[in-house]
């Protein structure tokens, strides 16, 4: 049994109930076969593999709160610091009753490969807890956030550790929090990012995640010889990362037809009225039933369904295993040409896999969404000068970031002898570097 096989073989012996972490461990460790095999006697002695699989520490705490009504509410909290070979922890916040330490993990060691590739000197963690902010008043959403982050401040610092938002915590979150972290330690440093522009936020922040898909999936395109203008997208979602794919797509002069939430999807033919989205989304906070209302043409469908209407490229951009294999057929019957992952691990592997076979441009969210965490570096170096850039600087730096990250991967997966499988590529982009700085830096 080779090294790569018996480390997977050990995760899968000790962490049985974490599906999630295990499926990210073993696309990861699988598609670093090439360099592992290449340096197996150096990485076995320093247990390379071992120390990469292990979190430095996972951070689980009790946050209770009081609601409306007077009664008290108890959540669990966690935060997993990963790897910080190549600079402080670096990692969101998210706030869903789906979260446990099985998810917080897979994020987090998904999160060591995207920070690396960014070029920036960040390293890999996730946190959260399984409070949901749905349907929660402002009084209880601070509640929430005052108590997380009051258990939360010991661990984390600027050159600490330095969460962001992720699903469920935006800006009116990430107020509240580092408005506690404040007061707890009279420090006003750039310890959270997704901050508000007028307390050290960065401007380009809330688009950051979708354009940057759509940078990484312009440069993909381009250097396959394909033209985005004037084709079909569909996009999963409606949250942040969903608009703004949205958004820069179209500004690219592609046609997006389609959106998702919880419950349901819109698939509008005269394509999706950003403005509109943006209103039933991120004012109102409601249901996508209401952009239907607006919207005659537009067609409104319970469940999920997004991947059964006929495009171009896709956009996976909600959550975790979105789109399984009966859904990567439907896409390749209906003639996709590229998928590029706007959330975090939305493909299966079975998914993922067919559509590579059957010639399909894939791009994996640990690269094609690296645009957010950038963006929260950039923030990062921001407030350590004590400078807001333009927009347009930011947008520029992003821009250039995602294209040298398609080329970094698209280099890399040349090199190993796997040309056209972005999904190494990234791996072994990401890891060359961290493994690098893991091995100057000793046990």
């Amino acid at each position: 049994m080779g090294y790569v096989d018996e480390v997977i073989e050990m995760v899968q012996t000790k962490n049985a109930n974490e599906p999630e972490f295990l499926q990210a461990v073993k696309e990861v460790l699988e598609s670093l076969r090439p360099v592992v095999d290449a340096n197996e006697a150096l990485y076995r002695r320093e247990a390379i593999l071992e120390r990469l699989v292990e979190p430095d520490r996972c951070i689980k705490f009790r946050v209770p709160w009081v609601d409306d009504k007077g009664n008290v509410q108890v959540n669990i909290g966690y935060r997993v610091q990963f790897n910080n070979s190549i600079g402080p922890y670096k990692g969101g916040l998210r706030l869903h009753p789906s979260v446990n330490l099985g998810i917080i993990k897979f994020l987090g060691f998904e999160q060591i490969f995207k920070n690396s590739l960014t070029s920036l000197p960040i390293g890999g963690g996730k946190g959260g807890s399984d409070f949901d902010p749905k349907g929660k008043s402002d009084r209880e959403v601070m509640a929430f956030c005052k108590s997380f982050i009051t258990e939360l401040y010991k661990y984390i610092g600027a050159d600490t550790d330095v969460p962001a938002g992720d699903i469920g915590t935006g800006a009116r979150e990430i107020g509240y929090m580092f408005g506690q972290y404040k007061r707890l330690t009279d420090l006003y440093e750039g310890v959270l990012t997704g901050k508000g522009l007028s307390y050290g936020g960065s401007l380009a922040r809330t688009e950051a995640t979708g354009y940057g898909l759509l940078y990484f999936t312009n440069e993909m395109l381009k250097c396959n010889n394909i033209d985005i203008a004037g084709k079909t997208v569909v996009v999963s979602g409606a949250g942040n990362v969903a608009i703004y794919a949205i958004q820069k797509a179209q500004q690219l002069g592609a046609k997006v037809v389609t959106c998702s939430d919880s419950t349901g999807w819109i698939y509008d033919p005269d394509g999706i009225d950003v403005a509109l989205l943006k209103e039933v989304k991120e004012v109102k906070r409601a249901r996508l039933t209401e952009y239907k209302a607006a919207r005659p043409n537009a067609e409104y469908h319970e469940g999920k369904g997004v991947w059964t209407v006929k495009c171009d490229i896709a956009l996976p951009c909600a959550t975790q295993n979105e789109l399984l294999l009966d859904d990567a057929k439907a896409l390749v019957a209906n003639g996709v040409i590229a998928v590029a992952e706007g959330a975090n691990m939305p493909t299966s592997l079975e998914a993922t896999e067919y559509l590579q076979k059957n010639g399909v441009l894939f791009a994996p969210g640990k690269a094609s969404n690296a645009g957010g965490v950038a963006t929260s570096a950039l923030e990062m170096s921001q407030n350590s000068e004590r400078l807001s850039w333009s927009f347009e600087e930011v947008d520029s730096k992003l821009q250039g970031i995602m294209v040298n990250i398609f080329h970094n991967l698209d280099d890399a997966a040349k090199k190993y002898g796997f040309e056209g499988n972005y999904v190494v590529g990234a791996n072994i982009a990401g890891f060359e570097k961290v493994v690098n700085a893991m091995l100057a830096q000793g046990v």
